[in-house]
């Protein structure tokens, strides 16, 4: 790793690592795990398994970055040789997931692209199906999606601009520019929605509370996943972050800075998506029940409906709302392809020119397979293999390598140095015992979930990915460690 690669302020930090963690999640995911898993009521389990677990990850992968100034793949090696190879796969995992990433967020530049004269027409869903997101139809593999192909090459153009640059000068910057810009207009659309009449509609559907779900363990399970989805935390990210803070830090206080952000942000979002949704729902009549959807089918099928019954104001909205996915989007892409390029570039002694050039000509050949006939339909089998089966028990074996076998209380003397807040016995317990606990449950659920319904196609892409990521880990870990 560059030892002179390093953030020029903690404000040019914090704003990188709210852009890490401020995602096409929040705005699409949390809004609908808040209103199907109790609503109101599921804050509880939720600021629970903030205390609990994000933010006694977020302290540990802080503390690790910034003391020890390492690649992730270097730092567990060096911890025990053998180790390197989990490194490696938990690198190249993240890496896969950018890969589908920037081919969601070109999705949502095509969009964009459209939202100025509702391009999507008035069907809304055969357009996505058609130019963008594709079908399940496994024949239609064949079939390029010329306008999602252009979007996502042209992004991953600006993408290597922006990362081939030093961390401050790229990163940095696009970050300081960016998240700004991504706060304004969310609080612009936030404002806006509570004066449409039947705002109140989806503010009451949304956050009405089911306490007696409190009861149900698989709303603490989907609480503890969001949790780990929406910080990014165990995946290197946060730790390839903080080893570029400078010295004078206050990790503790900036651990607690950004996830407030974060959490707030997401709230205030989902109120926002849920006020739409209850004018939508006043306005054509349709119970709001039957316009909540998940995922793409919100952002790209439900949203442009509902920007074509706004009219004038719906090209105004409308375009806003995907230039804010896009500014989202593009900074935690940022963050995603980082882990990968550190290790590499720090085992092969690679310019980050180099690292980054290498990397990006090959997540280009891996975007065109998700730019095909099924491209939504192959993001969403990619997806949950790679975040429910493989980064999550990854993350597990970190909190028990980092627990036991590094120790974590040589780093709580650098977290307190500076920081307002103070990590002791309570945290350390959280870290060895309870942690490695949860994520083993939530990765069983999870794997039982993924693998309850997998058909032949779906079993051989999962094959396929657990071949490429063992078989490059163990390659790299094999390849010997540069001196």
């Amino acid at each position: 790793m560059n030892q002179n690669a390093q953030w020029n302020s903690i404000i040019t930090f914090i704003l990188a690592m709210i852009g890490l963690t401020i995602g096409i999640g929040n705005i699409w995911r949390f809004s609908y795990v808040l209103y199907s898993n109790g609503g109101g009521s599921f804050f509880i389990p939720y600021f629970i398994a903030i205390m609990v677990m994000g933010i006694p990850f977020l302290i540990l992968e802080y503390g690790l970055g910034f003391s020890l100034k390492k690649s992730f793949s270097k730092l567990m090696h060096d911890i025990r040789p053998e180790f390197e190879v989990i490194a490696w796969m938990l690198v190249i995992f993240v890496f896969i997931v950018v890969i589908y990433y920037m081919v969601i967020i070109g999705w949502d530049f095509v969009y964009f692209l459209n939202s100025f004269s509702f391009g999507w027409g008035s069907d809304p869903n055969s357009f996505f199906m058609t130019y963008v997101g594709g079908t399940r139809e496994i024949s239609q593999i064949g079939r390029l999606l010329l306008p999602t192909l252009i979007c996502t090459t042209v992004l991953w153009i600006i993408f290597w601009f922006v990362s081939n640059r030093d961390v401050d000068e790229g990163i940095g910057k696009i970050s300081t520019i960016l998240m700004p810009l991504l706060f304004i207009i969310m609080i612009f659309i936030f404002l806006y929605s509570f004066t449409l009449p039947g705002f109140d509609i989806g503010i009451k559907t949304l956050l009405k509370p089911n306490w007696s779900l409190l009861l149900d363990i698989h709303i603490w399970l989907a609480a503890f996943g969001q949790t780990i989805f929406t910080l990014s935390i165990g995946q290197a990210m946060v730790y390839t972050y903080a080893s570029y803070l400078p010295r004078n830090s206050k990790l503790v206080d900036e651990v607690l800075l950004v996830v407030i952000t974060n959490t707030l942000y997401e709230v205030f979002i989902a109120i926002g998506v849920f006020s739409i949704l209850g004018y939508m729902s006043l306005k054509s009549s349709i119970p709001i029940e039957k316009l909540i959807s998940e995922g793409t089918g919100l952002i790209f099928v439900v949203f442009p409906k509902i920007f074509s019954e706004m009219g004038f104001v719906g090209q105004i909205i409308g375009p806003l709302l995907f230039l804010s996915i896009l500014f989202a989007g593009f900074t935690s892409a940022l963050a995603l392809f980082e882990p990968f390029l550190s290790s590499l570039c720090d085992k092969f002694n690679l310019s980050r020119r180099k690292g980054v050039t290498i990397l990006v000509i090959v997540a280009v050949i891996c975007s065109i397979p998700f730019s095909t006939g099924i491209s939504s339909y192959l993001v969403g089998i990619v997806d949950k293999f790679v975040n429910d089966f493989g980064i999550l028990i990854l993350i597990g074996v970190q909190a028990i390598i980092f627990g036991w076998f590094y120790g974590v209380e040589k780093v709580m003397p650098v977290l307190n140095e500076l920081s307002t807040f103070k990590v002791g016995k309570s945290w350390v317990f959280t870290i060895k015992y309870l942690l490695p606990v949860l994520i083993i449950i939530i990765w069983v659920n999870g794997v039982v979930g993924l693998f309850s319904n997998t058909n032949s196609f779906e079993l051989i892409v999962d094959l396929i990915i657990t071949f490429v990521v063992v078989g490059f880990s163990v390659l790299f870990t094999k390849l010997g460690v540069k001196e």
